[in-house]
């Protein structure tokens, strides 16, 4: 399956098939959540939260792949991804796109 942020997959003509969305809500073990407070006093890069979304990231993309897979999709154009904070240390991420055959 490709997978672009860009309306068109270059060298393929496209029939859209609609919408297709994955979301997850991530959040760190509590322990993590008190190495990453005093992080915040110091400054830097709070590895533990950028561990978190990118693998929020990664699972939300497999959910929208899934959903187009399941609509018999070649691709998925203009993906885009948002987050939201769901409480403190917890964060929803969604990836969303538009489910395309190839004809």
């Amino acid at each position: 399956m490709i997978i672009v942020n860009t309306e068109y997959i270059s060298g393929k003509n496209l029939h859209t098939i609609g919408l297709v969305k994955g979301s997850v809500v991530q959040s760190k073990h509590m322990g993590k959540d008190i190495m990453a407070g005093f992080k915040t006093m110091v400054g830097g890069e709070i590895k533990g939260y950028t561990d978190m979304m990118n693998e929020a990231r990664t699972i939300a993309t497999q959910r929208m792949v899934n959903e187009a897979g399941a609509l018999g999709a070649d691709g998925i154009v203009g993906v885009r991804y948002a987050s939201a904070a769901v409480m403190q240390g917890a964060a929803e991420v969604i990836a969303y796109g538009t489910a395309v055959k190839f004809i």
